[in-house]
């Protein structure tokens, strides 16, 4: 059988020839035996059982309180990634230290061996984003930049597979007067829930062109239109990699049956509120650690009068986190 890939990362596209079940010669060996290939069944099956045994319910459950985020002792990285290669997140809180410290997340990205920061148009010159309203940003329809809500999705999902975002940090300077809160959805989860109930929503999340983001030809953003997979297998780790998001506009999906089940179903479990569902508002000092998890925020109000007007720092790396992978060796 042969299939034509239309991607710009040759590795990427390697995951879905596995998936395919097409011969490949050269791959990772994690990726061979991935339990995300849906002709893998016993592999997944021991997977999702040890992957859902202990697993937390509540948010409280992902918090680690660290002393310095600039220089984390042993313990403190090794409660963070107990959670991480639970859940793919952390919740650190600073007991001490300044919160408007720019330095701490790309510190704790530093940390977890992330080093490539994904430089897009709207972050800072040091390629982290201040989040904060800013007219002349949501003015032109970005929403991180408003007190808006923001849907559920994962970051860069309108990046190509050469600029995948595998993980992020979102640090909290200041929290708003009221709202601002994030609900998140480990990836893994949900894909367990539709490969669970229905297999054929996995293959039709697989496809290469299951999502397309148009063409981007806002002057100094220029961007192609990009095409690709909800779901797919990270040639580098091993690991589950998914772009999505639930707008309605600027996103094309697959034009068949079994996609649009697909996305229907997936716009129900996020729906949920279900033990699964972590929902923290991040507090001064306070981040979030991921490889990219699904996440929403409500709409929030700043008090000017009060100083309590939200700012977080994001920055998003091209890297996964250090030690989470399924093929790596265990501290």
């Amino acid at each position: 059988m042969s299939v034509a890939i239309d991607v710009v990362n040759p590795i990427e596209s390697f995951s879905y020839l596995l998936y395919m079940a097409t011969p490949v010669t050269h791959s990772h060996p994690s990726v061979l035996a991935s339990p995300f290939r849906l002709d893998d069944s016993d592999n997944y099956q021991r997977w999702r059982d040890a992957k859902l045994e202990d697993y937390p319910s509540r948010a409280e459950g992902l918090i680690v309180e660290v002393r310095n985020p600039l220089a984390l002792t042993a313990g403190e990285r090794t409660e963070m990634l107990v959670r991480l290669r639970k859940t793919n997140m952390v919740i650190y809180a600073c007991r001490g230290g300044d919160s408007s410290d720019k330095g701490v997340p790309r510190a704790i990205g530093t940390q977890f061996g992330l080093v490539h920061l994904d430089e897009n148009l709207l972050a800072d010159e040091d390629s982290i984003s201040s989040l904060r309203v800013m007219p002349e940003k949501s003015g032109r329809g970005y929403i991180p930049y408003s007190n808006k809500r923001l849907l559920w999705h994962t970051d860069g999902y309108y990046n190509g597979p050469d600029k995948y975002v595998r993980a992020f940090v979102l640090h909290c300077v200041t929290p708003a007067a009221a709202g601002g809160e994030n609900c998140l959805l480990d990836p893994e989860i949900s894909y367990i829930r539709l490969r669970d109930e229905e297999p054929e929503y996995i293959r039709a999340f697989m496809a290469l062109d299951a999502m397309t983001i148009p063409a981007n030809e806002e002057s100094g953003a220029m961007r192609a239109a990009v095409s690709g997979p909800v779901f797919s297998i990270d040639a580098r780790s091993g690991s589950l990699h998914m772009r999505y998001t639930a707008r309605s506009r600027s996103i094309r999906w697959r034009n068949d049956k079994a996609t649009h089940a697909a996305v229907s179903r997936l716009a129900e479990i996020l729906s949920e509120t279900s033990h699964h569902h972590f929902c923290h508002r991040l507090e001064s000092g306070q981040g979030l650690l991921c490889n990219n998890v699904l996440h929403n925020r409500t709409s929030f109000a700043n008090d000017m009068d009060s100083g309590r007007v939200r700012l977080l720092y994001r920055a998003r790396y091209h890297d996964r986190i250090d030690g989470t992978g399924l093929g790596e060796a265990r501290e």
